[in-house]
């Protein structure tokens, strides 16, 4: 074990002192880097699941987790950090007591975990976690609990990317896109999801109009997706005109700009000359 040195007792103490003193200089790196005040927070389960949109849940049993794919936390404890070290001396009698548990080899309750994707959040076990982390495992043993959402979890990494997912779970319930079309359409910017979310209904709106009948949210998100993104990107791409950006962010550029100077909905070759000829294409 991580700074074993034969005397149990003492390799606690000495366990909780150094996860203690890690705690206080990764705070002091953050500050010093200027980094979002929530990044060595735990991700709270509550916040997630709204974000993602909660469908539904079951118990799958007892299971050996990553430590590392733990990050957040039920009760939104302030006790640990992200990183599940101690913020405060005053967890130090039961966290040494588990050390010691743990270093004399007593056997140790699994925790209890939510599941969401590839993450996972403490129901009960904080402390556990925190000795695990110390002692240098890897995994560990934990009752788990999973929850199916409406959008993966892909990509949080601190409470800032909630807003992000948040955003991407309204568009989708406006724009009920599937596979492909539900993967390739991705935004980095919250706002942007409800600007295009706009822009999709209102495709739609016209759409309607020409064809003189109703179509459902599924059916306009579909056409859209093959009958106007699709093409528009393949100009670009043509064109040269969406570089490093995600295809997405391109899209929604050089639509907002055919309109501004063009005031048409059309696309073709002699619409993408326009634009090259009259904006300056961002990188």
């Amino acid at each position: 074990m991580r700074g074993d040195t034969g005397f149990p007792v003492a390799d606690a103490e000495n366990d909780f002192t150094r996860m203690r003193r890690q705690q206080v200089l990764s705070r002091l790196s953050t500050w010093l880097r200027r980094e979002p005040d929530d990044v060595n927070i735990m991700l709270p389960f509550d916040e997630v699941v709204d974000a993602l949109g909660w469908v539904t849940e079951r118990r799958v049993g007892l299971h050996t987790v990553r430590l590392d794919s733990i990050v957040g936390s039920v009760d939104r404890t302030r006790d640990f950090d992200r990183r599940f070290r101690p913020t405060s001396a005053r967890v130090r009698e039961r966290w040494q007591r588990l050390a010691l548990a743990a270093r004399r080899g007593e056997s140790v309750p699994p925790i209890d975990v939510y599941r969401v994707g590839d993450l996972h959040f403490i129901v009960d076990g904080h402390h556990r976690v925190s000795v695990a982390h110390a002692l240098g495992l890897d995994v560990i043993d934990a009752y788990v609990t999973e929850v199916v959402t409406r959008i993966d979890a892909h990509g949080i990494r601190h409470r800032g990317d909630l807003i992000v997912k948040d955003y991407r779970r309204l568009f989708l319930e406006r724009v009920p896109l599937t596979g492909e079309a539900r993967a390739s359409v991705v935004l980095a910017e919250p706002w942007d999801y409800a600007k295009l979310g706009e822009h999709v209904e209102a495709w739609g709106f016209r759409l309607m109009q020409d064809e003189g009948a109703f179509l459902d949210r599924a059916t306009v998100a579909r056409r859209w997706y093959s009958e106007e993104y699709q093409p528009v990107v393949e100009l670009l791409r043509q064109a040269d005109m969406v570089g490093a950006r995600p295809e997405t962010e391109a899209y929604m550029w050089v639509a907002g700009e055919r309109y501004r100077l063009i005031r048409n909905h059309r696309w073709d070759h002699d619409v993408i000359d326009a634009l090259r000829a009259t904006t300056e294409v961002p990188r």
